[in-house]
């Protein structure tokens, strides 16, 4: 039980408690920083209009009727919902609350296997990597299930049981709402084989029956979504594309000339492993390095690493530090403090917890309340192409097809490229960049576009601003708006 002292808190509650109120008081709207959270409430909204997800295209006139299944139809429901309810405030308040759990999941984990001190820097470090990746997007809710999948599994293996029989289930969710499922199986094989290795020889046929039974289940879970088999051709198709994860800048490599969370923490198991702080079975080496590599190759995926590894850390850690570090013992009473808050959180503290930081943040949501930032809506100069009688399809940029989805005008392009494909983005760049003055010239006429909605600097607006029969009729930080004033130009 707690102590008296502590008022019956726990540093997961802490943690989760400072988590939600510093991002809810402080810049909740970087939360709403990507274009991609309109178009998943548009996607949202479809579904509850229509009863069944989408498997063909319905937002863009550039590719209508083309093969599109929303395979992250749950995550949108729950969006959508939650923004009838409480708009944006309330899209900020649920990534603001599923971050602040995965981060009080995990303190929970590792306070089972080490000193309050060194769980808080492990927690403490992997929520620096996490917040590169906070967004109002299906992914945040899909860290829960990912924290509750690693738990389990590893509470499993180090004790040498067979699965929670209830972890299918979360598959299920999972493989429903996001597509990081495919790690989560990945990362469940691998763990499967590190626990029936752990056993003893005689003991290992055993073992693995119950967690062959469990890889089964798992993955026949997660095959239980509206595209079937074909979730796991799509999660390789993406990985061929080469032209779109080039240009995205979520699939870009880290940029560490500016700074990155992931640096420090590289540098803080490069600096643990060479003097011989912490040593990995050699199957959870495997697996933090092929996560270390997906992070290297793109920057979405640090927050996966940040949040992964210390599941696979923490007891080989704690073994090897504490069987060679004596525990300092010179501060007994902040100590004995620390200890305390290890134990679990009375019901009590959580009620009175939970209810400040629902007053805190409802306060600060509505004193300033968040909204998607300008720089992926252009709410001004869709206004002044209306105003000017803009007709016809859009040549949009792609940050700004979420929001012209949500605004119900069909798209040229948006964040979903897969479903474009690496042809189409490379087609879509090389004309925004003028490669060649006749294939943007093409690109008007082919589509028959009425007006464009670009970004300042893009090089085809200086192109739009000499071409006769297009007239510039707004511009501003966040867009550039051109019309055509006539049907077709002689070129």
């Amino acid at each position: 039980m707690p102590a008296a002292g502590t008022w019956g808190l726990s540093w997961p509650l802490i943690v989760w408690l400072c988590t939600v109120v510093v991002l809810t008081a402080g810049q909740p709207g970087l939360v709403l920083r990507d274009a991609d959270t309109y178009w998943h409430l548009a996607a949202g909204r479809w579904i509850l209009a229509h009863g069944t997800v989408p498997t063909v295209d319905a937002f863009s006139h550039s590719m209508p009727g083309a093969p599109w299944t929303a395979f992250e139809w749950l995550s949108e429901l729950v969006m959508v919902g939650v923004h009838r309810v409480a708009g944006w405030a309330g899209l900020v308040a649920l990534a603001v609350a599923c971050f602040g759990l995965v981060l009080s999941l995990l303190m929970r984990f590792l306070l089972a296997r080490m000193e309050p001190v060194h769980a808080l820097l492990f927690t403490g470090l992997a929520a620096s990597m996490m917040l590169t990746h906070l967004l109002a997007r299906p992914h945040v809710m899909a860290w829960v299930l990912l924290a509750v999948w690693m738990s389990a599994l590893v509470n499993a293996a180090e004790a040498r049981r067979a699965p929670p029989w209830w972890l299918p289930g979360v598959m299920l969710l999972w493989a429903n709402m996001h597509g990081s499922f495919l790690l989560g199986l990945v990362l469940g094989y691998g763990l499967a084989l590190d626990a029936v290795l752990a056993h003893p020889r005689g003991r290992r046929a055993a073992a693995a029956r119950s967690w062959a039974l469990f890889a089964a289940l798992s993955t026949g879970a997660a095959l239980l979504t509206p595209s079937g088999w074909g979730v796991l051709a799509h999660a390789i198709y993406i990985m061929r594309m080469e032209v779109a994860l080039a240009v995205i800048a979520e699939w870009l490599s880290p940029d560490f000339q500016r700074g990155n969370p992931l640096e420090p923490w590289l540098l803080l198991v490069l600096a643990l492993a060479l003097c011989g702080r912490v040593r990995l079975p050699w199957l959870r080496l495997v697996l933090l390095l092929g996560l270390v590599h997906l992070a290297l190759k793109h920057q979405r995926n640090v927050s996966m690493l940040g949040l992964v590894a210390p599941f696979l850390m923490a007891t080989p850690f704690a073994r090897h530090w504490y069987a060679t570090q004596r525990r300092m013992r010179d501060a007994h009473a902040l100590d004995r403090w620390f200890q305390a808050l290890a134990a679990p959180a009375r019901p009590k503290a959580i009620v009175v917890c939970v209810s400040v930081a629902a007053l805190v943040a409802a306060a600060s949501l509505l004193m300033r309340p968040p909204a998607p930032q300008a720089m992926v809506t252009p709410r001004a100069a869709i206004d002044a192409a209306q105003a000017a009688g803009a007709q016809g399809p859009v040549l949009n940029d792609y940050n700004f097809g979420g929001f012209l989805i949500h605004e119900g005008i069909p798209v040229f392009i948006d964040g979903r490229a897969d479903m474009y494909g690496d042809a189409f983005v490379g087609k879509f760049i090389d004309a925004l960049r003028v490669k060649e003055r006749r294939q943007f010239l093409s690109l008007l006429d082919e589509y028959r576009f009425g007006w464009t909605l670009l970004t300042p600097g893009t090089p085809a607006i200086a192109v739009l601003d000499g071409l006769p029969g297009w007239r510039r009729v707004h511009a501003d930080e966040t867009a550039v708006v051109h019309v055509r004033v006539v049907a077709e130009v002689a070129r």
